[in-house]
């Protein structure tokens, strides 16, 4: 094979284990099994580590580092940051959301955060009673008893249905979470639409389904939104996302594992037990590694090709991702609330309970929806280091945005018309509840460009190679093993027993946890 000088190869023609993928949860599984004393090498296609957890500046002349495709921290444990040494910090933000509205033809909102008091306040002005509050607090009383009892759990062995079901020991919330779709229990609780389409929004994060989905995707999605910690808390990254992928991609060098980039890992031939080879690819060249066990940091179809399997189900992903930086913040309608409050949380838009339906019923018919609904938050005001010193003293705010309900088909005879239609209709979405224009209130670029740029999922696809932009590479299974017949005692099985999916398409994956980089590293070390 032929190399340039400056293009870093594999040091070795053997190693014990082979990770394909440098994402961070390859990244994970990679510090663990060099700490215990295997020798490690990661394969990365890109010419950087990270995959979807990184920090770009994505305007030119710019400085601001934005976390470009992941934004907030919730599943990653304690556990790893510390038993990998991880210098990687969190801040908690200091509102959880506000969601704007308008009542009897006036602007106004609810604020959730600053203080409990504050909190119930905010409900009652909106829903004119402490009813809808007392359920609120309830409900996630409830969800935070579960989240205390079933997020240890997904770094130890997969347990039974049966024994997570004793573990959460409580049926009411068993049957509410696990048995029945989201939407039964959100209308029983609640009964204004503004609240209950908050509460179902953590149910459709890269989900797309319906309240009252029979395959309860939405639960399984809401599941892993709310036990995030223990406690179901969104943190931001201090840094960025690209903070942790870089004291990740540390670790790992620092106890001994391997990592070269720009190698794209082809095909893998394996005996099925104790033999395996990579072939892989570089722009200079073609080259080949032998392993004891090769870890796989990438969807399933991606493993079912290199393994050259037929094709798994394909996966489809629904959400547009923005990115922005302003100049300001922009002032709202409802002058109840600071808009430094109202973007330090999610910034809820067009996602009341009956909104949320129709934005799905008019996608599944092939539609863009027409009110799409979509949340903002402020990266910057939790965590200002990722702005340059010029701009925090200029006042300048990042936003990031994750739109709802708009799964790739919708993309696929016009990906960039399209995209700039749905971009349209958001914003405008955005700008009903605004004092301002937002495009007022965006920065520009050296070139004179405003400050903004938009992902469907055919372009996260296309830069990552998410099956179908699926953020979680395929729809999340509930954290127990008959979710996953084949996946193993850790969730991480391929019916080969010295290949492991480490990816976000195993059983606990999805979302930036490094849960599946953990628990194929425990698998591998076992074998």
């Amino acid at each position: 094979m032929t190399a340039r000088a400056d293009l870093p190869k594999p040091a070795q023609d053997v190693y014990d284990a082979v990770i394909v993928g440098g994402g961070h949860n390859g990244l994970v599984a990679a510090a663990y099994l060099a700490r215990a004393g295997r020798s490690v090498l990661v394969l990365e296609r890109l010419g950087h580590t990270g995959g979807a957890a990184v920090s770009t500046r994505p305007f030119a002349g710019v400085d601001a580092r934005l976390s470009r495709y992941s934004y907030l921290v919730s599943l990653l444990p304690r556990k790893i940051v510390t038993e990998l040494g991880l210098e990687f910090a969190v801040r908690k933000r200091t509102v959880a959301s506000y969601t704007p509205t308008v009542r009897a033809g006036a602007p106004t909102g609810l604020l959730v955060g600053g203080g409990e008091e504050r909190t119930r306040e905010s409900f009652a002005r909106l829903t004119g009673s402490d009813r809808e509050y007392e359920r609120w607090r309830a409900f996630y009383e409830t969800t935070g008893r579960v989240a205390e009892r079933v997020f240890p759990t997904l770094t130890e062995p997969l347990p039974t249905r049966a024994d997570l079901r004793r573990r959460v020991d409580d049926e009411a919330a068993w049957r509410m979470l696990f048995e029945e779709p989201l939407g039964r229990a959100v209308e029983e609780r609640f009964t204004d639409d503004l609240v209950r389409g908050v509460v179902l929004t953590d149910g459709l994060i890269g989900t797309f389904a319906d309240a009252h989905d029979p395959s309860l995707a939405q639960n399984r999605c809401f599941l892993y939104h709310v036990i995030g910690g223990g406690t179901g808390d969104w943190d931001v990254p201090v840094g960025g996302m690209g903070a942790l992928t870089s004291a990740l991609a540390a670790a790992a060098r620092s106890t001994g594992a391997e990592i070269v980039t720009g190698h794209e890992a082809v095909r893998i031939e394996t005996d099925g037990a104790a033999e395996a080879a990579v072939d892989y690819r570089t722009p200079y060249g073609e080259g080949r590694v032998a392993a004891r066990q090769v870890l796989v940091n990438a969807s399933p179809q991606a493993l079912a090709r290199l393994l050259g399997e037929d094709p798994v189900t394909p996966a489809e992903g629904a959400q547009l991702k923005v990115n922005m930086l302003l100049r300001r913040l922009p002032r709202l309608r409802d002058r109840s609330v600071d808009p430094r409050e109202a973007f330090a949380g999610t910034f809820h838009i067009a996602e009341g309970y009956e909104q949320l339906a129709a934005a799905h019923a008019q996608a599944a018919a092939g539609e863009l929806p027409a009110a799409p609904p979509s949340e903002i938050y402020c990266h910057s005001l939790t965590d200002p280091t990722i702005l340059g010193p010029d701009l925090i003293a200029a006042g300048y705010q990042t936003l990031t945005l994750f739109g709802l309900h708009t799964p790739a088909r919708l993309f696929e005879k016009d990906n960039d018309g399209t995209r700039e239609r749905l971009l349209a209709a958001t914003l405008a979405q955005l700008d009903a509840h605004l004092d301002e224009p937002l495009a007022d209130c965006l920065a520009v670029d050296e070139d004179g460009r405003p400050c903004i740029e938009a992902k469907t999922p055919l372009d996260l696809e296309h830069e990552l190679r998410l099956p179908g932009g699926h953020i979680f590479h395929r729809d999340l299974a509930f954290p127990y093993a008959e979710a996953a017949e084949g996946a193993g005692r850790w969730g991480v099985g391929t019916g080969r027993a010295n290949v492991f999916l480490c990816g976000a398409g195993a059983v606990r994956g999805g979302g930036v946890s490094g849960i599946p980089g953990h628990n194929a590293a425990m698998a591998a070390l076992e074998a």
